[in-house]
């Protein structure tokens, strides 16, 4: 007989996996839109439109309404968010760009390198201790990035900006005292307003896509769920999941995103090659430093 704290785990995982395989495939949905003649920046407008209902009907289910109203009576709080909306509207640009001019490799790239960007951070702005297996880490992730420059010819500008301003959005989300939902319909609805003008111009004069056909219509509006539910898989699987769970499960995402990129014959030369071995070593090393960390502490909790 199974119990009910089993049951949960096996629940968490099954929603941690979902979310990272959701993210790592959202590549194909990007560039699906793109085939269909939308832009990137007609992409990101959508997705803040749309985003915010589904963030709206996650505060309404966890019944935060009260949260919100909380959280927009607190000037510093609603500063952080709106920086905090600035650092994912610029990673969401980057992203999205660099999927449709087909550089999903080097975006992948910038998914395995951030959360060894955060482990840096974490030492570096919040005294958090880093084990040697961290060091290590960042170490080999520091090299591969640079063999990465040497393949590419220049620094992997996509790659460092996709890592940059998500790990500048977790230091930021951090210090903000509010629900996870709370705060990403927050940095939706201030998104929105500016995807809605922008959207209702591209309507407007005749350059927009959101009635171009059924299908284009549907899949622009699977821009919120598409945004939202991983989100929403994430915050419910962290919470029950260990940290060496969460350590292996979050590099799914980028290996699905490197394949994908590979898949549609984006140049994979050796010399880029071995850049990602030395990264996948630094994920190696870091999800073992994760794993003993969770050996450590199980016995003492």
């Amino acid at each position: 007989m199974v119990s009910s704290s089993q049951s949960d785990s096996r629940s968490a995982y099954v929603a941690g996996v979902a979310c990272y395989f959701l993210w790592g495939f959202l590549p194909l949905y990007f560039h699906l839109l793109s085939k269909l003649g939308v832009g990137s920046f007609e992409t990101i407008a959508h997705r803040t439109l749309w985003s915010v209902l589904w963030a709206g009907g996650l505060v309404l289910l966890a019944r935060q309404g009260g949260q919100v109203a909380a959280v927009l009576r607190q000037p510093r709080t609603l500063l952080l968010l709106a920086c905090s909306t600035a650092a994912i509207f610029a990673n969401w640009t980057i992203y999205v760009m660099a999927v449709n001019a087909g550089h999903v490799i080097e975006a992948s790239l910038g998914y395995y390198i951030n959360p060894l960007m955060n482990m840096a951070a974490g030492a570096l702005f919040f005294r958090e201790r880093m084990s040697r297996e961290g060091k290590i880490a960042i170490g080999l992730a520091v090299v591969g990035v640079a063999i990465q420059a040497i393949a590419l010819g220049h620094l992997p500008v996509i790659s460092l900006g996709v890592a940059v301003t998500f790990c500048a959005y977790a230091i930021l989300r951090k210090q903000v005292k509010a629900d996870a939902q709370t705060g990403l319909f927050i940095e939706c609805a201030f998104l929105a307003i500016p995807g809605l003008i922008y959207v209702w111009h591209l309507q407007s004069s005749g350059a927009g896509h959101f009635v171009a056909s059924p299908s284009t219509t549907l899949l622009l509006l699977a821009a919120g769920p598409a945004t939202v539910v991983p989100l929403a898989l994430f915050a419910w699987s962290a919470r029950r999941l260990p940290l060496s769970a969460v350590g292996f499960l979050q590099f799914i995402a980028p290996t699905l995103q490197f394949l994908i990129g590979v898949a549609l014959g984006e140049p994979l030369t050796p010399l880029r090659a071995l850049s990602f071995v030395f990264i996948w070593l630094g994920v190696a090393a870091f999800a073992y430093g994760a794993w003993k960390r969770t050996r450590t502490l199980a016995p003492a909790v």
